[in-house]
């Protein structure tokens, strides 16, 4: 009889798969992806722990215990690319996910749908940019010579900054770019959850006298709650991911000391001097945090908060 069941129960899955062979031929192109780019390394993983050699590969190359893990911790910038790394992460996290939740509302109670749109449009077209036309589009504008906002300066009767290897205005400048180029994109998924808000609780505010603001207040913000536990969980879990591409391009040599951050030192030590097996061992280090902070915070909302995501 339990043959029988099983059986049935696998021609019942195989039926369905055939019913739905579209859905699930998409379903097949991220499945081969995390195959490949995330599970398969898993293996190679191990070279965290072994003095690896090219010519030997992955399997002949001698075990080393924890001495990448300590070169790493006891290199001389280790508490400079920590610090960095966790102001950038961090004053990311807290300047774009304000930004982009007031964005967010602010188009959800326009009362123009039309200029609403065009807005939301001229917000997330930055997000498809890359950072090299970024990177031009910030010369144009601060350059120390010819920059637009530093002839606005000049003509002001002041002194020309160099915004983009001053120490004192780089962090600034990488905070406001990334601002500029994700905060629509990331208004996107607070939208969709103000759209699932009951307009019967705003009409009946509207009845009771509420104000705009107040509306904001007590009903707009409390029912995304969620979204926004949820969003800023998933941030908390990428801290140590402080934005290589930007970070990559927008640093130069005179800002070292405030713009070297975990992944640009693990390019320079991991892929120009071939130290793979350092640069490993700093990618499970940035792991092992990312999965103890994201599990930690995620406790935290459960005990505090209505939400969580595990």
């Amino acid at each position: 009889m339990g043959n029988i069941q099983a059986r049935n129960a696998r021609t019942g899955v195989w039926r369905d798969i055939r019913r739905h062979a579209s859905v699930y031929g998409l379903l097949l192109i991220p499945f081969v992806y995390y195959v490949i780019f995330k599970y398969l390394p898993i293996w190679n993983g191990q070279i965290a722990f072994k003095d690896f050699m090219p010519l030997d590969g992955v399997l002949g190359s001698a075990w080393v215990g924890l001495m990448n893990f300590e070169t790493f911790f006891k290199s001389f910038y280790f508490w400079e690319l920590i610090r960095n790394t966790l102001f950038y992460s961090f004053g990311k996290l807290l300047v774009s996910v304000p930004l982009s939740i007031a964005l967010a509302v602010t188009l959800y109670e326009s009362m123009r749908p039309r200029l609403a749109k065009f807005v939301q449009t001229l917000a997330y077209l930055p997000h498809f940019l890359s950072w090299v036309i970024v990177y031009g589009i910030l010369l144009v504008l601060l350059a120390p010579g010819d920059g637009i906002v530093n002839d606005i300066i000049k003509a002001c009767g002041g002194k020309p900054i160099a915004f983009l290897t001053d120490v004192k205005t780089f962090p600034a400048i990488v905070l406001l770019s990334d601002a500029w180029k994700e905060m629509g994109w990331s208004a996107i998924i607070f939208i969709a959850a103000l759209m699932a808000i009951d307009p019967s609780l705003f009409e009946a505010a509207m009845v009771e006298g509420c104000t705009a603001v107040q509306r904001v207040w007590f009903i707009t913000l409390p029912s995304i709650r969620p979204v926004i536990v949820m969003v800023v969980l998933l941030r908390l879990g990428t801290i140590l991911d402080a934005g290589f591409n930007q970070m990559f391009m927008l640093y130069s040599i005179p800002v070292y000391s405030v713009a070297d951050i975990i992944d640009t030192w693990v390019y320079r030590q991991g892929l120009l001097e071939f130290q793979f097996a350092l640069a490993t061992a700093v990618g499970i280090f940035k792991g092992i945090i990312g999965l103890g902070l994201i599990v930690g915070s995620n406790a935290l909302v459960k005990r505090f908060a209505d939400g969580s995501i595990l």
